[in-house]
């Protein structure tokens, strides 16, 4: 399996044409090229065409390239699946998703249109129904590969405000967090609104960690350290991680059953995760 880096997840508006061309030198680990939230009606086209030249032209490097589309309901919907369905990105990002339906329709669309296998979706949980039916979206299809939350929207429905705790969102992000383990895909938390909150965002950043969130939607370049750093291994996480692996590693070419690491049982489940820490490090080491 591979573990890839997806610490920091910054929305660009495809309507900005110098956003796009600026996303090329940001340190975050995956663009969400945007077609839906951040572009007005009347510029969906034309920032549909802006986000197909920049992919064309290239040099995002290391970057993870995804487009969230308008929702399929939409005027715009079923045109942006068709135009980015071959295009050279990761994944297609499904705003407002509810049912595992929604997932199977657009499916169709890419069989149609000849999709590689390859492009992913993410599946974003917004909604009250959405939260509520997140297990059988997550598990809808075999291109799903993961699920972002889209808080803002989530707490106007749920009228809950928007605290530092979030006491009002933990239910739903701690079902999503479940939903994504169960089905094998990676999990984002929502945006901070406030750019002028730093401390605020480095709370928001460790909740996520705690959580169990893979990394952090942004709104603004200014937050893609604070999220990098949150999300990212620990230098002592890694020391122990690598460890783990070896005494694990040592003890089955002894064939001993049981392994300790400074005096605590590890088993299995340890060593799986340590191997994901040390791929995710090293992706990093590499990138650097």
């Amino acid at each position: 399996m591979e573990f890839k880096p997806r610490r920091s997840a910054l929305y660009m508006p495809g309507a900005n044409t110098r956003a796009l061309e600026k996303a090329r030198t940001l340190p975050a680990d995956v663009l969400i090229l945007d077609l839906e939230d951040a572009v007005a009606p009347a510029q969906k086209a034309e920032a549909r065409a802006n986000i197909l030249t920049a992919l064309a032209e290239g040099g995002y490097g290391h970057r993870e390239l995804v487009v969230r589309v308008n929702g399929f309901d939409t005027p715009w919907g079923r045109d942006d699946i068709v135009a980015f369905a071959k295009a050279p990105i990761s994944a297609l990002c499904l705003p407002k998703v509810e049912s595992a339906a929604e997932v199977s329709a657009v499916v169709q669309l890419l069989k149609q249109e000849q999709a590689s296998p390859d492009l992913k979706l993410w599946t974003m949980a917004e909604t009250p129904r959405g939260i509520l039916n997140i297990d059988e979206v997550a598990g809808a299809d075999p291109r799903m590969a993961a699920i972002v939350l889209g808080t803002s929207d989530l707490a106007k429905d749920l009228r809950t405000p928007h605290t530092p705790e979030r006491l009002g969102l933990l239910t739903s992000l701690g079902m999503c967090v479940l939903a994504a383990r169960a089905h094998g895909l990676d999990v984002f938390d929502g945006v901070h609104l406030d750019l002028n909150d730093q401390v605020g965002l480095e709370q928001a950043c460790s909740q996520g960690v705690e959580l169990g969130f893979d990394g952090k939607t942004l709104i603004h370049p200014k937050q893609i350290e604070a999220a990098n750093k949150a999300f990212a291994p620990s230098a002592e996480v890694v020391e122990r991680a690598g460890r783990i692996q070896a005494a694990w590693q040592e003890a089955e070419a002894a064939g001993k059953g049981v392994v300790l690491v400074d005096g605590r049982l590890v088993e299995a489940l340890h060593v799986e995760e340590a191997i994901r820490i040390l791929a995710i490090d090293a992706a990093l080491q590499q990138r650097d």
